[in-house]
């Protein structure tokens, strides 16, 4: 992936995504329309991220974010399922969620089992609280694009 690309600022509303996120992986994520989705730049290749993310102008949260087609779940569309690292109360469909991206921790694959699976986002949780930690990457709590 080029370097260029990153930090990467987006904003949309939250749609429903699958269902499967908080279900299935006790991973709750916000999903971002097609718009969002399909303005990526296209050398922003498929796979898990770490950055930045805020609901409606709240507070600034870490975040994980999982861009593709999830091959484990054989999706026939691209998607942005952005988990923010914050319990909340309830689902905020149809609010507008804005992200910055800062880093790429690993390319999409497809597991073999869910327990794969999770164990997969689990560690990328743990790598991302780990990088959003450093100096570089910290700074953007406090970005102009979340006031």
């Amino acid at each position: 992936m080029s370097g260029q690309v990153l930090p990467y600022f987006a904003r949309g509303k939250v749609i429903k995504g699958f269902g499967r996120g908080s279900k299935e992986l006790g991973c709750p994520t916000a999903n971002f329309d097609e718009e969002v989705v399909n303005n990526l730049p296209e050398d922003l290749n498929t796979g898990v991220y770490y950055g930045f993310g805020q609901v409606n102008g709240g507070q600034v949260h870490k975040m994980v974010m999982s861009v593709g087609w999830n091959p484990f779940y054989h999706n026939s569309k691209k998607s942005m399922e952005v988990h923010l690292l914050h319990k909340f109360e309830c689902d905020f469909y149809g609010e507008e969620l804005r992200i910055v991206i800062l880093g790429f921790l690993r390319a999409e694959k497809n597991f073999a089992s869910l327990e794969e699976l999770i164990k997969a986002i689990e560690y990328d949780i743990m790598m991302a609280k780990n990088a959003l930690e450093e100096p570089e990457n910290a700074v953007f709590i406090s970005n102009p694009f979340f006031s």
